[in-house]
């Protein structure tokens, strides 16, 4: 299974994701799911195993700028049909490793660490 960053092409945080990627020599694939989408059974996949409090992000103007109703009471079921409506919800980056293994955001430290060698060629 190949590496995939999944996120939005313009994202700030995308770009220092695949920045990094790119410095250190990681081959990977770039899925945007804002055009191209997002199928739910990933990220049921991805709730599993990360948490879907984790995927969601609370702190972006999209989930911010959501009527008080659909802020309130968020559960996994919830979360997912409001990151399928718009994707802009989902945390950025979801790098995805061989193995089903996942880091969702980006720190450079978690990225040399989760790449081991790979990440730390160059």
């Amino acid at each position: 299974m190949p590496i995939t960053i999944y996120g939005i092409k313009n994202c700030d945080t995308m770009t220092k994701a695949r920045a990094w990627l790119d410095q250190h020599g990681v081959d990977y694939a770039f899925h945007d799911y804002k055009t191209a989408g997002i199928e739910r059974e990933r990220l049921e996949t991805w709730a599993k195993k990360a948490g879907w409090e984790t995927l969601i992000n609370r702190a972006g103007t999209t989930f911010k700028k959501l009527p008080d109703k659909d802020k309130q009471g968020v559960t996994e079921t919830k979360a997912i049909a409001l990151m399928l409506k718009q994707p802009s919800m989902i945390k950025r980056p979801v790098l995805e490793l061989p193995g089903g293994r996942l880091v969702v955001g980006f720190a450079p430290d978690r990225y040399g660490e989760a790449l081991g060698r790979r990440g730390a060629s160059r």
